[in-house]
């Protein structure tokens, strides 16, 4: 699908200026949808066949390939996201990527750690955002003239950049592994308070320009399908758990009225509020219209071995190998996504096809991005 709209008129327009052409850095938090590197420095390097469709190479992402985050950063003509704690060739200039794959926006205390969630929550990650702007900082007041200094971010853009916040699939995964669905939906406002904390604590820093995405259709995750398959009472007309989905909906519906809070709470912040759920479900439910396969058909692994891994099965080892196609595929592992399928939604976003944000109830209506600039430019939206 060609971009049809660019992302680059909203940062024009975002920054206030006919003149300003694309931001000049990103800031990603979040978990393995958009982690490019972090888990994999940190907790060991995650093999091939990930990454081996576009990078040829295990490159930090849990796919076949690029991510959302990716397409965004080529679409504003940046490089791809260096990982804030990758110590090896890491390029910071045009930002930094802290998602980490497994992260929940919850501080991450033992119980999280135990069920195999990964320390490193939103509120780690703000850290070392924070660690990394006061370095920053520090460094270029105090030798300008050191060869890495055009590796580091440019103090002055800390305020320019794009942040973008992508998280809450762990909190609602690990709610429905430990408690009961009753008690992950009475779990949903405290998550989404943090949430706000984390956006309030970066405009506090400085940031200005915010991309929050809420959450996807959990329910149709092939290793729930699969796993569980749904009685037809709790199924949807796609098959996918029709009340996994609706906390799923739920969690957006309180992340998209805080965001609308927010922005008349944060003077001169601009936040959008990105409907990834819609782009993914629409996407899964009409897998064959747009060249896939059965969305419930995952490409690598199965039910006994871990793509990418090896397993014992009844005495003889086998290997958690690809599909021959992933780019007929949506789901890669059971979790995460083809690139072929973050290339869809991505581009759901930057053509304008994929509504931004709603407009208040009175009004009841989406905004495309070809309106949404004109409206964040209007004194009332802020």
């Amino acid at each position: 699908m060609a971009v049809a709209i660019s992302l680059l008129l909203v940062a024009a327009s975002l920054l206030g200026s006919s003149s300003a052409s694309k931001f000049p850095a990103i800031y990603n938090f979040g978990d393995s949808n958009s982690d490019t590197g972090s888990f994999s420095t940190t907790f060991g390097r995650i093999p091939l066949p990930h990454g081996d469709t576009f990078f040829g190479k295990p490159a930090g992402r849990i796919s076949d390939g690029r991510l959302i985050i990716d397409f965004i950063a080529n679409e504003l003509k940046l490089p791809f996201l260096s990982s804030y704690l990758d110590a090896i060739d890491s390029n910071f200039r045009y930002g930094a990527n802290f998602a980490s794959s497994g992260s929940t926006i919850q501080p991450a205390d033992g119980k999280l750690i135990d069920a195999g969630f990964n320390p490193l929550s939103l509120d780690i990650q703000l850290l070392q955002f924070q660690q990394l702007k006061q370095r920053t900082n520090e460094l270029h007041d105090q030798a300008k003239n050191l060869d890495f200094m055009d590796r580091l971010p440019r103090p002055e853009e800390f305020s320019k950049a794009l942040y973008i916040l992508d998280c809450g699939q762990n909190d609602l995964g690990y709610g429905l592994a430990t408690t009961t669905e009753e008690q992950v939906k009475a779990s949903i406002p405290d998550i989404i308070s943090r949430f706000a904390m984390a956006i309030e604590s970066l405009f506090q820093q400085g940031a200005r320009f915010f991309w929050i995405r809420n959450t996807g259709p959990l329910g149709c995750l092939p290793i729930f399908v699969l796993s569980s398959p749904p009685k037809p009472r709790n199924a949807d007309q796609t098959g996918c758990i029709k009340s996994y989905n609706e906390l799923a909906q739920e969690f957006n519906k309180q992340l998209e009225d805080r965001v609308s809070q927010l922005r008349t709470q944060l003077h001169g912040a601009r936040l959008i509020y990105v409907d990834i759920y819609s782009a993914k479900y629409s996407l899964i439910s009409e897998a064959n219209k747009y060249g896939f396969v059965d969305p419930f058909i995952h490409c690598c692994g199965d039910d006994r071995v871990m793509c990418g891994r090896t397993a014992a099965v009844n005495g003889t080892e086998i290997f958690g190998a690809p599909c021959s196609d992933p780019s007929k595929h949506i789901s890669w592992d059971g979790v995460h996504y083809t690139e072929a399928a973050n290339y869809w939604v991505a581009n759901r976003i930057l053509d304008g096809s994929l509504p931004l944000f709603q407009t208040p109830t009175s009004y009841n209506q989406s905004l495309s991005i070809s309106s949404h600039i004109s409206c964040l430019c209007n004194k009332n939206w802020v």
